[in-house]
């Protein structure tokens, strides 16, 4: 497979205010490849957010070279080769849910048919078909979600980062929108998705590789191959390779929080 991310000798230092630094990331070196899907968990502050961010040129790294499909993150970014899903759902609420889709298109420049002929499209695609006229403050948390997730969609990029987006819900929401995104990564079958969560069975249940980190500053603790048959359902989470899966990678959550002086 191809390699669509590339990370060499990754790291992070920030300067916040009292003129302190805060080292987030240490010597990365990740490399996703195209239609994989790749979580990335660890403890609270151990840089998850920020691994995203650089992938998306949001921050640069002060070490290191980060590459997206085949060029720098700066370049990948100006042409648009990844959507983000934020944390929170980020919508305006003075543009209604279809032209919520449509603005990343309307700053590319696409014609009104075609903007609202994938805004459409992207919005039945994640079960919110006839919605389009709503307003986001007429939604619940979980459908202000799925219309972020139509947006980062609606130009189809070969990369989607998504940073902790069902966080925020309650458990019975988080499952169907887990099961929902693995309908949209299969939909999209070159498409690979980084995805931070602090949640161990969502990671085990979503992902192709799971990428433990370390408390900061971050390293790569472990990468876990996730060897779990595609189509995904409720029965997955019910097999005994799941089990044994999320106790490997809550076993090496522990541990490596263990050797750093983490107590539970």
């Amino acid at each position: 497979m191809t390699t669509i991310i590339s990370l060499k000798n990754v790291s992070k230092t920030f300067r916040i205010k009292d003129g302190t630094t805060v080292h987030a990331l240490d010597n990365i070196t990740l490399d996703v490849k195209e239609g994989e899907f790749v979580s990335l968990i660890g403890p609270s502050g151990c840089g998850k957010s920020t691994l995203l961010r650089l992938i998306a040129d949001l921050v640069p790294p002060t070490e290191g070279l980060v590459m997206v499909n085949g060029k720098s993150a700066a370049q990948a970014r100006k042409t648009r080769d990844s959507g983000f899903v934020f944390q929170n759902a980020t919508l305006y609420d003075w543009r209604t849910v279809i032209k919520n889709v449509e603005l990343p298109l309307e700053i590319m420049g696409f014609s009104r048919e075609e903007r609202e002929h994938r805004a459409r499209e992207m919005l039945a695609l994640v079960e919110l078909k006839g919605f389009e006229n709503k307003y986001p403050w007429q939604l619940s948390g979980g459908m202000q979600q799925r219309v972020s997730i139509a947006r980062a969609l609606a130009f189809k990029p070969r990369i989607l980062l998504m940073d902790e987006p069902f966080g925020a819900l309650d458990e019975m929401t988080r499952e169907r929108m887990n099961n929902e995104l693995l309908s949209i990564y299969t939909e999209f079958k070159e498409m690979s998705v980084i995805f931070v969560t602090h949640s161990i069975a969502e990671a085990v249940y979503l992902s192709t590789k799971v990428i433990v980190l370390s408390p900061r500053p971050g390293r790569i603790a472990e990468e876990i191959e996730i060897h779990l048959p595609q189509p995904r359902g409720p029965e997955t989470r019910e097999h005994d390779d799941y089990f044994h899966l999320t106790a490997q990678v809550r076993h090496a959550l522990r541990g490596h929080m263990a050797h750093h002086g983490f107590d539970e």
